[in-house]
C-alpha cells in the first residue's frame, strides 16, 4: 500500500488534495490540528470516492508533537513509509508591518515555515531508502510576489520556496522530487472575506480559482510522470502574476 500525508487536510484545498491522491491509489493520512470534524468530513469524502485513509492529529508548529505523532504511526506501520508529503497546513494573520504584533509574526512563521521543516525532516530518510518520494509544498502568490499586509505570510512562503529549491538538489539522486505550487486567489476559507467581484477584475481569466484545480496540479507532481520535475515553483493564479 502507498501512503500520502497531507497537512492541513481539514481545509478546502487540503480536502481536494486528499481526494485526488486517494483516486491515485494512496492511503491518505489527513492531518488536522484542531478541526477534527472537518478532517473526518475529508476522510468521509475520500471513502465515498472509493479511497481509504485515516486522520492524524498534530500541530505542525510543535516539533515534538509532530515527531511523536509520526513516530507512533511508524510503529503501527513498521513495513510502510510515507511516499508523498503535501505541506499544505498554514495560517495567515494579516496586518501592516507598521502595526504588526510580535505574535502575528511569530505564529505565522512558526506554522508556515517551521511547520514545513518539522514535518518534512522526519520523512526524508525513508523516502531516500526507498528511492522514491514526492514532496509538494503549497506556497502562495504572496511568497512569489509579496503582498502588502502580508509581510509575515510572504516571508514564510518565500522561505519555503527557497527551501524547496535547495532540498530538491539534496534529494534528487535519491529519486525524491521537491516542488512547490503557488496558488493565487482560490475559493477557500482563507479568501472567503475578500471582495471576489472586485479582485477578479485584476485576474486575466476573470475569476477565482477552485481548490480542485490546485489539487489536480499537486496530484500530477505526486505522480511518477513528474519524475523529471524538481525544484520548481508552479504558479496557479489565472495569469495574475507570472
Amino acid at each position: 500500500m502507498k501512503y500520502a500525508l497531507v497537512t492541513g487536510g481539514s481545509g478546502e484545498i487540503g480536502k481536494s488534495i486528499c481526494e485526488k491522491l486517494s483516486e491515485m491509489g494512496y492511503h491518505v493520512l489527513v492531518n488536522y490540528n484542531s478541526n477534527k470534524n472537518n478532517a473526518l468530513k475529508t476522510l468521509e469524502s475520500v471513502v465515498a470516492h472509493g479511497g481509504n485513509g485515516e486522520v492524524i492529529q498534530f500541530d505542525v508548529s510543535n516539533r515534538q508533537a509532530v515527531s511523536n505523532s509520526i513516530d507512533n504511526w511508524k510503529k503501527q506501520h513498521p513495513d510502510a513509509y510515507i511516499a508523498v508529503l503535501v505541506n499544505n497546513a498554514g495560517i495567515n494573520k494579516d496586518n501592516l508591518m507598521l502595526w504588526m504584533e510580535n505574535e502575528e509574526w511569530d505564529s505565522v512563521i512558526n506554522t508556515n515555515l517551521n511547520g514545513f521543516f518539522n514535518v518534512t525532516a522526519g520523512l526524508l530518510k525513508d523516502m531516500a531508502l526507498n528511492k522514491f518520494g514526492r514532496i509538494i509544498n503549497v506556497v502562495s502568490l504572496s511568497g512569489v510576489k509579496g503582498l502588502p499586509g502580508q509581510t509575515n505570510y510572504s516571508a514564510a512562503k518565500a522561505g519555503i520556496i527557497g527551501a524547496t529549491k535547495a532540498l530538491a538538489q539534496e534529494m534528487g539522486r535519491k529519486k525524491v522530487t521537491v516542488n512547490a505550487v503557488a496558488p493565487g486567489y482560490i475559493r477557500s476559507e482563507m479568501t472567503k472575506e475578500l471582495d471576489e467581484k472586485q479582485l477578479k477584475k485584476l485576474i486575466p481569466v476573470n475569476r477565482f480559482g477552485y481548490a480542485e484545480e490546485v489539487a489536480d496540479l499537486v496530484a500530477f507532481l505526486a505522480s511518477e510522470k513528474a519524475g523529471y520535475i524538481t525544484g520548481e515553483v508552479i504558479n496557479i493564479n489565472g495569469g495574475l502574476y507570472t
